[in-house]
């Protein structure tokens, strides 16, 4: 029952979701339109509780449950098996998608509600809704054709093996995929208002800002836990391998940050639609290279019938982003000043996450095309993001301290006032490379790291002292703040850990970073489907005790394979004592060992929760902007006075000047917190 129920929650999902695309454009048919949306999210829901029932139950008749359930399995690791394989997946991929189309179809401006539904503000947002519905049909069509998880089991098994040993071993695999999935979701809304821009000729920049925040900031937090899963799980010692599923993540991120950056200008509002529509096709990307088997990763799935569904919607969703922006983008007039600090940080972003997207697809197309097996690995991102991420922080420093000068001005002041304003910024940088170069070797890249980023620290504390600094203000940097932080965990953690590994015998010990790692015994047992064999290690620090710890091995019959590695790892504030073993000998009197000492961890995930932190301080609603919305380009020229120097720019358009301008007078309204530029009205 639970079977047949459960695929027609799917097509009554695809109907409704069909039928709310083909009732959004037509405002008299709003109410309709929102209650079909209602209608596919209940079906979402409905599909994800039967699955989860069968999950629970050890429903074995259900095809998906005999593949990835088990008796002997958590309970937790019942639950969260549901996202660990593709058909599952795909469910609570249905049920994320149908609840933001929902709650965007719910929003209504103010000026749109007044007007009776028949101004262009509503009309934008129908657009954007039947864009969403379109993209939501597609993917019930697409887990009710290719990937039917409900499908019956033939034959019926006793008993399942279990979901994949690496997703069983760690409570994060319960919160990281579903957060990555309310961000790759969260940003079909910016992508649904994008075309609708791109349909209509109208920009509602304001929206696709708000949208996007709301998908960046559980996209954050799922890259970052990721992260954390990996170091725990995986037992290489690491956090970032420059996987390709890992780099499909990391694309749309950027991305989305660089319509966060670009959406501040005015003048950078056809970029702005370009990147949202661009964000949203690389989680599409990233899903068909995720769940089509076409790539090698321990993030992805198998090779199924689903991989070419996804690659069709990838191609109609591509051709038809390139089409209407290669119709509605035109070259800006000529008198469109380009606000400096918005685009080069956008372009930054932009040409970042361009170069991860080339290093991870080479590979493929060099199979497809040429027949050939080529690697892209470590070296090349290294080679090739790295020096961009420097000049990241470099912009993050100027503009913060940039930004300061131009919303409190001094009268008298020239344009040397703001090489003054960073002045002990770059004190602090270069105070910081001096000292650390003066106690040893260290590599360039390095240096350079730390210095950048206590410059842009620097920079960001003077900031924070200026009782002008809003709360939306503060959310951006304090993001930024957890960006440096994050570059001085990864310099420490990548070019100054310790590491030694060896074959040990009982008694014998491992030294490295003032650590002592004794193999004292091996221990045997057998729980929840696993044989386990744990080496136990004493570890002492100088002379003194510091405890016992049991990294492990993990072999599951039901699944066969090769053992999986637990790490044992203790953190500390200053750095983590990290084990993992690779190999026990059958008697029990040696073991392959790994020790390493990796510093600045904490400071990794700290960093982390900042970045999450100024973004939900960003997202804080503040007084409604009431100034009309704007055309993508101009119809006509406009002649109108010349404005005073610095007047009617945005604070990141005007140069440092000597008298204060009406765009300082913006910059100050916008840091308390009240109204700034002329924009749309935006979404509270």
């Amino acid at each position: 029952m639970i079977g047949y129920l459960g695929t027609a929650a799917l097509w009554a999902g695809l109907a409704a979701s069909l039928a709310a695309a083909l009732t959004w454009p037509r405002a008299r048919s709003r109410p309709l339109a929102a209650r079909c949306t209602a209608c596919a999210l209940a079906c979402a829901a409905l599909a994800f509780v039967l699955l989860e029932s069968a999950l629970v139950t050890h429903d074995f008749r259900i095809g998906f449950v005999a593949r990835q359930g088990g008796r002997d399995v958590p309970l937790y690791y019942t639950v969260t098996s549901l996202w660990s394989a593709l058909e599952g997946s795909l469910v609570l991929w249905l049920l994320v998608l149908a609840a933001f189309a929902f709650a965007a179809g719910r929003h209504r401006s103010r000026r749109a509600a007044t007007a009776g539904g028949h101004h262009g503000t509503d009309r934008l947002q129908r657009i954007a809704m039947t864009t969403v519905m379109l993209v939501c049909a597609a993917f019930f069509a697409l887990t009710a054709l290719a990937a039917d998880p409900f499908a019956a089991a033939d034959p019926v098994p006793a008993d399942g093996p279990g979901p994949d040993p690496l997703l069983r071993g760690h409570p994060l695999m319960g919160v990281h995929p579903p957060l990555l999935y309310l961000g790759y979701a969260g940003l079909m809304v910016p992508f649904g208002y994008g075309v609708a821009c791109l349909i209509t000729g109208r920009v509602e920049v304001a929206r696709i800002r708000a949208w996007t925040l709301v998908a960046w900031i559980p996209l954050t937090a799922g890259i970052v836990l990721g992260a954390w899963w990996s170091y725990g799980v995986l037992g290489w010692g690491g956090y970032w391998e420059w996987d390709p599923v890992e780099n499909a993540s990391l694309m749309p991120w950027l991305v989305a940050t660089a319509v966060l950056h670009a959406a501040r200008a005015r003048s950078l509002r056809a970029w702005t639609v370009a990147l949202a529509v661009s964000a949203f096709l690389l989680v599409l990307l990233g899903t068909f290279l995720t769940r089509s088997g076409a790539v090698a990763s321990v993030h992805s799935f198998t090779r199924s019938a689903a991989g070419p569904a996804l690659l069709g919607v990838l191609t109609a969703a591509l051709v038809t982003a390139a089409g209407l922006i290669a119709w509605r983008v035109r070259r800006p007039p000529s008198d469109a000043r380009p606000a400096t600090a918005p685009l080069l940080g956008s372009g930054l972003l932009t040409a970042l996450a361009g170069t991860v997207l080339l290093g991870t697809l080479f590979p493929l197309v060099a199979d497809l095309v040429l027949g050939e097996r080529v690697s892209v690995g470590a070296p090349y991102f290294d080679r090739m993001v790295v020096p961009g991420l420097l000049a990241l922080l470099a912009l993050m420093g100027a503009a913060s301290r940039r930004r300061q000068r131009l919303a409190r001005p001094v009268a008298g002041a020239g344009s040397s006032e703001c090489g003054r304003g960073l002045a002990w910024p770059v004190a602090a940088g270069a105070a910081t490379v001096a000292g650390l170069g003066s106690t040893g070797r260290h590599s360039v890249t390095a240096l350079l790291a730390f210095g950048l980023a206590a410059f842009e620290l620097a920079a960001i504390a003077a900031r924070l002292l200026d009782p002008a600094v809003g709360r939306r203000r503060m959310g951006v940097l304090t993001a930024h703040a957890g960006v440096a932080l994050a570059a001085v965990a990864v310099a420490a953690s990548s070019g100054y850990a310790q590491q030694a590994q060896g074959r040990v015998r009982v008694g014998e010990s491992l030294q490295v970073g003032g650590y002592d790692v004794r193999l004292d015994g091996v221990e045997r047992q057998a729980a929840d489907g696993a044989m386990t064999a744990a080496a136990r290690v004493v570890v002492t620090r100088h002379g003194a005790a510091v405890g016992v710890l049991r990294p492990s091995l993990a072999f599951y019959p039901a699944r066969g394979g090769s053992p999986v590695a637990r790490p044992a790892i203790r953190g500390g504030l200053l750095s983590d004592l990290y084990v993992s073993v690779s190999e026990v000998d059958q008697d029990g009197a040696a073991v392959a060992l790994r020790v390493a000492v990796n510093p600045l961890m904490s400071l990794l995930w700290a960093s982390g929760g900042l970045m999450v932190l100024g973004g939900l301080l960003t997202l804080a609603p503040t007084r409604p902007r009431t100034s009309p919305g704007s055309a993508l380009l101009p119809t006509r020229p406009r002649t109108a006075p010349q404005p005073a120097s610095g007047q009617g720019r945005t604070p990141s358009e005007a140069p440092c000047e000597s008298e204060p301008s009406s765009g300082s007078a913006n910059a100050r309204a916008s840091e308390a917190g009240g109204a700034s530029r002329p924009r749309k009205a935006r979404m509270p």
